[in-house]
């Protein structure tokens, strides 16, 4: 595979600042800035050309709690931004889109109302991804607190028949524990024709991020193992 991986800092923002979750438990959170802004650009500097944000509040409650500071963070680093966590309408959708974001994930609101996510990549195309988070295998929804019994990968497989171009799918067993990622999912994921599937969770080491790339993952987000010195940021875009 010549093609280049794209590699998505992410950025998670709770009261305006930014976190990191363990497990995805709100229980379990560490702050490590309360500038995202500087953040972001920091992650220009490195060499990034992507952005992944999550509204943490947002996916929570459901509201666009941090939207200011997001649209503030897309137009200052001038990342091609993609954002996710709590958005459950058109009209959300079209606020991100309007203030510059490239990409707006769908979640929750896409497993438990398909016509919803149908009818946004009509109204949007590639625009639209949605964010399949799973635990053994079955889709997790709710900020991760309710798993369906519904199989992600043959859901994945349904989201791809609708038209939804990008998957961003996290094993959240592996998220923000620091031992590595899942790579045979990502293998499973891989071989579905024309999905972009951008890999999330637990992304440690620089050869996992090789390993990604040869599977033909389009994408992966780091998290944690930036934040806390594992990866270095301009290593791992000179890597893939």
């Amino acid at each position: 595979m010549g093609k280049n991986m794209q590699i998505y800092p992410a950025i998670d923002i709770k009261d305006k600042k930014v976190v990191r979750l363990t497990y995805g438990d709100y229980g379990k959170i560490k702050i490590y800035s309360d500038n995202p802004i500087e953040v972001a650009k920091n992650f220009a500097d490195c060499g990034a050309k992507n952005i992944h944000l999550v509204d943490l509040d947002g996916a929570k409650d459901g509201n666009l709690a941090n939207f200011d500071v997001i649209s503030k963070v897309v137009k200052e680093s001038g990342l091609f931004a993609e954002v996710g966590g709590g958005i459950r309408d058109a009209d959300r959708i079209k606020r991100y889109l309007d203030c510059g974001v490239k990409r707006v994930i769908l979640g929750t609101a896409a497993i438990e109302n398909f016509a919803f996510a149908e009818s946004a990549v009509k109204q949007f195309g590639d625009k639209i991804a949605v964010g399949v988070d799973a635990k053994d295998d079955k889709v997790a929804i709710h900020g991760w607190k309710v798993t369906t019994d519904i199989n992600s990968v043959e859901f994945c497989k349904k989201l791809k028949s609708a038209g939804v171009a990008t998957v961003v799918y996290t094993d959240i067993s592996k998220d923000g524990a620091m031992s590595g990622t899942n790579l045979e999912i990502y293998r499973r994921l891989a071989a579905i024709d024309g999905l972009q599937v951008i890999a999330s969770g637990g992304i440690t080491y620089y050869e996992e991020l090789a390993q990604l790339k040869q599977i033909g993952v389009y994408g992966a987000i780091l998290g944690k193992a930036l934040y806390e010195g594992a990866i270095d940021l301009s290593k791992a875009v000179k890597c893939v």
